[in-house]
Formats: structure tokens, sequence, C-alpha cells
């Protein structure tokens, strides 16, 4: 059995971050708050958060502050990175991570899956 570790990255309290926080808390399973204001992620969390979650999902184009972001704009890793290390409000939250495990948003059937898994079921 693996011992579960889960990080949820989040900014501002959104919706869903709040419905996130309360899945784990409900299931009894701690958690570890990343505020990216305190803690931005480094280069390497960038680069899993890239390959799990996708380029294209990563930055939030809805917000407008974002949209107005030249990073939203960028197509390549090595300018992505530094972007977001520098600016990583622009970052669409909560992402949850377990190990090299990542969800963005709320999304409830793959944690359950994490909880089996980790359990051993």
């Amino acid at each position: 059995m693996r011992e579960t570790n889960i990080q949820i990255y989040c900014g501002k309290k959104n919706f869903d971050t709040q419905k996130a926080e309360r899945y784990f808390k409900e299931r009894r399973i701690p958690v570890q708050i990343m505020d990216i204001k305190k803690h931005p992620p480094g280069e390497r969390e960038i680069r899993l958060m890239l390959q799990r979650i996708g380029m294209e999902r990563l930055l939030d184009r809805e917000d407008r502050k974002v949209r107005e972001h030249p990073a939203c704009y960028y197509q390549q890793e090595s300018l992505l990175i530094p972007a977001i290390q520098e600016a990583p409000w622009l970052l669409r939250l909560p992402i949850v991570r377990n190990g090299n495990r990542m969800t963005l948003g709320y999304q409830p059937e793959a944690w359950d899956e994490w909880v089996r898994e980790d359990a051993g079921i």
C-alpha cells in the first residue's frame, strides 16, 4: 500500500478548490495546500504539469488578465516555464497532485481511482 501525498495548488479560493478540499477532508485524506502566491511552482513542477495536463489546458485562457499576458500565446516550454514562474496566476486552478499524477479542476472520479490504487484495492 502506497502512502497518499496529495497537494492542491490553488490561488484564490474558487469553487472548484473548495470542492477539492472538501472531497479529501470528507475522506480523511490529508492534503497539503500549495498557495501559488506564497509558493510558486518550480521548473520541475511546471514541467510535470505541462506533461500531465498539457500546455493548452494549463493556462487559464478564460481569464481576461491571462489573455492579455504574452505567455498566453507561447507555444514553447522554454518560454512558458519562466513566464509561469514569474506569474503563477496564469495557471488554471486547482491542480491536484498525487506523486506524478495530476488533475486539473474538480475531478472526483480520478481521485477515487487514486484512493483505490493507494489502498491496493
